[in-house]
């Protein structure tokens, strides 16, 4: 009788992969990595598929490990029983080459925004305390309401979603977790009660246009591409001019869709790497109600990485 071979322990699924990047321990790898000269990130490819979605490439590396995220985004499945997002990230030892770790690609996706949101909000954030407003109750409104409510201690949570029953479940899922929970359906009027605000939709149509408080950090992670846009022009502008935007990386510049579309000059605003190289250890002074935009960047991924590898490795 064959023995059945045995599970590769480098191989992580979604429920393995979750634990080993809690939220704020992965908000602390962020920031080394950003301040870590031997990290190297290639621009990510971006490859078109047939029916309206997406395949991404996105490598990056440092003095150890070498990595390559390999996801597809296909917006179609929305509502339906498969994920948006599918994919790896496959963790390479630089020194021997050696796989070290193949870590589920939603999983890794889903809690790095998170983190870098975190991190932002940690450094950015005028009031912290909340309540946060999510903006999308899918996915990555669930990570961003368990990131905050673990890095900053949020207990009141205002979700809105143009899906009720998802708004709901979100809200379902706060109350699991002994937070406080309310659902809207006007994201837009919640903004006087709510200096956090998170828009995490799949940025089809713009979301959020009333002005924000003085006192307001809004993380815009949903539009990833110059045609995607969840927050109104005119919106943008009076970040731009009454308040302060920092962007999550320099390929901000022609990737995001909020400010572009804003006409704005997006490679003049600061980037997360920027403010933590002015302030490492406290927070940033601004002006105004901050706008944080997010993107994406393989080297969130990697941050991961390190963090997933250190902790399999017992340092």
């Amino acid at each position: 009788m064959s023995r059945p071979e045995p599970t590769d322990a480098r191989v992580l699924d979604a429920a393995q992969t979750a634990p080993r990047l809690p939220y704020p321990e992965l908000a602390r790898e962020l920031h080394r990595l950003l301040l870590d000269d031997t990290v190297q990130v290639p621009a990510r490819l971006v490859q078109a598929l047939p029916g309206g979605g997406s395949l991404f490439v996105m490598p990056a590396l440092d003095s150890r490990l070498a990595i390559t995220k390999l996801i597809t985004f296909t917006p179609a499945n929305a509502g339906t029983a498969r994920a948006t997002i599918q994919g790896d990230v496959v963790v390479f030892d630089v020194a021997s080459g050696e796989r070290r770790l193949l870590l589920d690609g939603p999983t890794v996706t889903a809690r790095r925004t998170a983190a870098v949101s975190l991190l932002a909000a940690q450094r950015l954030a005028p009031n912290p305390h909340g309540p946060l407003l999510i903006v999308g109750a899918g996915v990555q409104g669930r990570a961003h309401l368990e990131a905050f409510a673990v890095g900053l201690g949020v207990k009141e949570f205002v979700i809105a979603s143009r899906s009720a029953a998802s708004a709901h479940a979100l809200a379902s899922h706060a109350t699991a977790l002994g937070l406080n929970a309310s659902v809207t359906p006007d994201p837009n009027a919640a903004l006087t009660d709510c200096p956090l605000v998170v828009t995490c939709t799949p940025a089809s149509v713009v979301v959020l246009h009333a002005l924000p408080r003085d006192d307001a950090f809004v993380a815009a992670v949903g539009a990833f591409t110059p045609a995607m846009a969840e927050l109104d022009a005119a919106l943008c502008r009076h970040f731009a001019a009454q308040g302060t935007i920092v962007v999550d990386t320099a390929d901000a510049a022609h990737e995001a869709g909020d400010l572009l579309q804003a006409g704005l000059d997006v490679a003049a605003f600061a980037t997360l790497r920027g403010v933590l190289q002015r302030a490492p250890d406290k927070p940033g002074a601004t002006r105004g109600p901050v706008l944080f935009k997010s993107c994406g960047w393989a080297g969130w991924d990697l941050a991961a990485a390190r963090l997933a590898a250190r902790q399999r490795s017992g340092e």
